[in-house]
């Protein structure tokens, strides 16, 4: 797709649709690709949601996408010779984790290490409690060499001799949040049977990332067919983003923040009640939304707000997992995709709702167009971010806290925090809703995560204040002006609680 040298390049035929509003092509029928097993050709090149991290990586950003997790083994049987086995079954299985991502002459491609070329490099170091999250800290933070190394890097950090914790770290253009699941699962599993003595009984992997990133391009087609799927996708953009404002004139630091990384962030916790989420579900219910809808409006109101705009750009992110055949992969399926709301053109609440429906269903329906190609066919500022305000809503899943491995009596592994918290974005909401056995809503919680180098915590608080002011009223049946939810500058300074912020906005 955008790898490739020869692609189109975002000229005049786009450029000139997204001046004129036109859509002069239209999409020709094709035959489905099927997802199935492929030979795999000479090169392969980035699946479209790898372009996004590749690109970041040669400007000198691969730190800001590492992907970092941690297990922690206590008992009498923690097996470190185990460990380091199950790590590499687990590498070799799963074949993004052996991938390497050198340029060539046809552009980026990925590159499959052999598995008995695998080297892992689990180094063993000792350290205390008050030590464990620098060290895992310090870990994350190391970028990889896209071209040269393995995307996977492992420290065993030992507490005590039955107390072991497990860091893991991964560059995200190999992994993505759904990866986790299965990643963490097989390993478990490497790790039981390695103790035992026995081969995992894994079942199967139907397909690979390398069989999905072909499926993927034989979908899109090329850039430089005017009627692809690729092209279509990439003019819908085009016409959606032209004109624009460039940046949201958010209230960033009066005084410039001490040197530190641009990309290390703060976390603030969130939630909302049982009763609040029903509200707003009656609400997505009315407006034929989703809950989702619900609160992405009042996110863009919230943004709106403190930029003083009426015209913002946020985003979220899709799973990109719409096969049945992915559910288990470990690999990078998930890319943002961008929602433009014109909270100047909706008079109450029921229309912005409508319009926010309608722009994220066409943007669900336009997922796979790379960012760096996108930036090259607006006229804005390539350096420029696409978008710095991102909210992303996951369900909750039943799952516990330890993670069991079959046949290990005496030892407990527990996913654990590294404390690592990477802004790339100025304003960030991940939220995840609850439901209780018999699907009740039972509430909403998550975090808002900024950059300390662009927000200090007052200014992040007064940000998350307003949102759910916004949220509160929303779930209470307000259905009438945006200008009341509206009234305040782009740099508020109340610093009242929620509820306080509420009457406020009323």
């Amino acid at each position: 797709m955008g790898s490739r040298s020869g692609g189109f390049d975002a000229g005049s035929g786009v450029l000139a649709a997204a001046r004129t509003g036109r859509d002069p092509v239209c999409l020709r029928p094709v035959a489905t690709p099927v997802l199935a097993p492929r030979p795999c050709p000479a090169r392969v090149p980035l699946a479209p949601a790898q372009e996004r991290m590749w690109h970041a990586a040669q400007l000198g950003r691969s730190g800001d996408w590492n992907v970092a997790r941690a297990l922690r083994l206590r008992g009498a049987s923690v097996d470190v010779a185990a460990l380091r086995a199950a790590l590499k079954l687990l590498v070799v299985r799963h074949v993004p984790l052996r991938t390497r991502y050198p340029d060539t002459e046809f552009g980026p491609a990925q590159q499959v290490v052999d598995p008995d070329d695998v080297v892992l490099d689990v180094a063993e170091h000792g350290v205390s409690e008050a030590d464990l999250a620098p060290a895992v800290a310090a870990l994350a933070a190391q970028p990889f060499d896209l071209a040269r190394d393995l995307p996977v890097r492992a420290r065993l950090f030992v507490l005590g001799p039955d107390d072991v914790v497990l860091a893991l770290v991964v560059h995200h253009i190999s992994v993505d949040g759904r990866s986790m699941g299965p990643l963490i699962r097989d390993l478990v599993t490497a790790y039981s049977a390695c103790r035992a003595g026995t081969c995992p009984h894994w079942p199967p992997l139907p397909i690979s990332y390398i069989d999905y990133t072909l499926w993927k391009h034989e979908q899109l087609g090329e850039f430089t067919d005017e009627w692809s799927r690729a092209t279509h996708q990439l003019r819908y953009w085009a016409n959606a983003l032209a004109g624009r404002p460039a940046l949201l004139d958010l209230p960033v630091r009066e005084l410039p923040a001490p040197p530190i990384d641009p990309v290390a962030g703060a976390l603030l916790p969130i939630s909302f009640d049982a009763v609040t989420h029903a509200g707003l579900l009656r609400m997505a219910q009315e407006g034929r939304a989703s809950l989702f809808m619900v609160l992405q409006a009042a996110f863009a109101l919230t943004v709106g707000a403190f930029a003083r705009s009426g015209d913002v750009t946020v985003a979220t992110a899709v799973s990109g997992r719409d096969h049945r055949l992915l559910d288990d992969l470990v690999g990078n399926f998930s890319d943002d995709v961008l929602m433009r709301v014109r909270l100047d053109r909706a008079a109450d609440v029921g229309e912005l709702l409508e319009q926010v429906r309608r722009v994220a269903l066409a943007a669900y329906a336009h997922p796979d167009t790379p960012n760096p190609r996108l930036k090259r066919c607006l006229p804005q500022d390539a350096a420029l971010p696409l978008f710095q305000a991102t909210l992303i809503l996951q369900r909750a899943q039943a799952r516990r806290a330890t993670v069991e491995p079959p046949a290990a009596p005496g030892l407990s592994i527990t996913e654990v925090s590294t404390g690592v918290v990477r802004a790339k974005h100025d304003l960030e909401f991940g939220l995840t809703d609850h439901y209780d056995p018999l699907g009740a809503p039972a509430g909403v919680d998550g975090s808002f995560i900024y950059p300390i180098a662009r927000f200090d915590e007052a200014t992040a608080q007064q940000f998350v204040a307003r949102f759910l002011a916004v949220v509160g009223l929303l779930a209470e049946g307000y259905r009438g002006p945006l200008a009341a939810l509206l009234a305040t500058t782009g740099h508020p300074r109340a610093r009242g609680p929620a509820r306080r912020a509420t009457r406020v906005l009323v």
